[in-house]
């Protein structure tokens, strides 16, 4: 499986993107995401992007439309509910996973393109699961993707979770994906590995339970 993008909820306005910039990822553009009640502030690289997300309009986002989602239940700080986001890009190899999907038709996409959401309710301290309607991986032409140590392309994703059962149906759709893993925690949390640790340096950035390895 590929990976489109992962996002990561924060409670802070997106203030917390400073430390990745102060870190010396190149920070790329944002949007307002219309009717959905979030903002963002993403970081682009080869092969994916880092989405730091929050809410600026919850009313918005507990609207008829959107609550329907789950996606206000990941923004719950008082919760010990998953903050995180995984996109996968839309190919034929995923269809058996997203077979029993929730279409969500946002308002900043066109009519009759929806998002196939995967809530994770049984679990809520996995990811919330998606993929766009567009097949295939988008290519980047216009965001920054030069940063500092040389970081280039993301090579493997770990979500430590802190509910998990091995045995979960969810889980089992992953088995044999080097690339993305789910494993035991403490705490719900997300390691990133670019370029396959060449420089064996890791940076953790503890508000959001990230670790960047590099």
């Amino acid at each position: 499986m590929q990976v489109d993008h992962i996002f990561i909820f924060t409670n802070d306005n997106g203030k917390v993107a400073d430390e990745l910039v102060q870190f010396g990822l190149t920070e790329g553009s944002s949007r307002v995401h219309i009717g959905q009640g979030t903002t963002n502030r993403k970081f682009y690289f080869e092969n994916f992007f880092l989405e730091i997300l929050w809410v600026h309009n919850e009313e918005e986002l507990k609207s008829d439309k959107t609550k329907p989602t789950g996606l206000w239940q990941r923004a719950d700080f008082n919760s010990n509910n998953s903050p995180f986001g995984l996109c996968i890009v839309n190919t034929d190899e995923i269809e058996n996973l997203f077979k029993n999907s929730f279409k969500y038709q946002p308002e900043y996409f066109p009519i009759g393109l929806n998002i196939d959401i995967i809530k994770n309710e049984q679990n809520l301290n996995l990811p919330w699961t998606f993929r766009l309607p567009f097949k295939g991986q988008k290519k980047n032409e216009t965001e920054p993707i030069e940063h500092k140590y040389g970081l280039k392309k993301l090579t493997s994703i770990e979500f430590g979770v802190s509910n998990f059962d091995k045995a979960d149906e969810f889980i089992q759709q992953f088995s044999g994906q080097k690339n993305i893993t789910f494993s035991l925690s403490s705490t719900n949390n997300l390691t990133l590995t670019f370029d396959e640790n060449k420089n064996g340096q890791t940076k953790e950035f503890e508000k959001i339970n990230l670790k960047i390895k590099y």
